[in-house]
């Protein structure tokens, strides 16, 4: 279990925020989603592959199988590879952070994206914390407010230090 520094707990993000986030992503989410479905179709014709056709034609449970597949990929892929931000993270100014302070871990990362497909998951944020953040150790926070306090516990910090020029 990783340590909860009360910096990255005092500047989590709000839960407005938070649903501000979710609306953002899940459109872009629907965005792409109708990209993939476009291009599937065009596909599908070129080719007469049934992949393609079922992609954006299956049944319902095809359909709740690709979209959970195409959620989950979305979020690792960019929580992963864009410094723990999404889209939505971008526009709001939060990232996600370890509960120490730290860049997330890859499997960190993993155990959040597949948190998301839990149902209900997307409301759990207005409570204390999301099951994706509890179950990850992670948070999201306000970034100019963390930076904001790291930079003057630091500043703090070195007060009465002696300089070496």
């Amino acid at each position: 279990m990783k340590t909860i520094l009360n910096v990255v707990e005092y500047n989590k993000a709000s839960s407005g925020i938070r649903l501000a986030n979710n609306f953002l992503d899940l459109i872009v989410l629907y965005i792409i989603n109708y990209l993939l479905s476009t291009v599937s179709n065009l596909l599908y014709e070129a080719t007469s592959i049934e992949f393609f056709y079922f992609y954006s034609n299956g049944n319902l449970l095809w359909q709740i199988l690709i979209g959970n597949f195409n959620y989950c990929l979305y979020y690792f892929l960019m929580e992963n590879y864009l410094d723990g931000r999404t889209v939505a993270k971008y526009i709001t100014g939060t990232k996600v952070i370890s509960t120490d302070g730290t860049k997330p871990t890859t499997q960190q990362i993993i155990y959040r994206s597949l948190s998301r497909i839990v149902p209900f998951d997307g409301l759990s944020f207005l409570g204390v914390n999301g099951w994706h953040d509890s179950w990850s150790e992670t948070r999201v926070i306000n970034i100019k407010n963390y930076q904001a306090e790291i930079q003057a516990k630091s500043e703090i910090e070195a007060l009465g230090k002696k300089e070496i020029a």
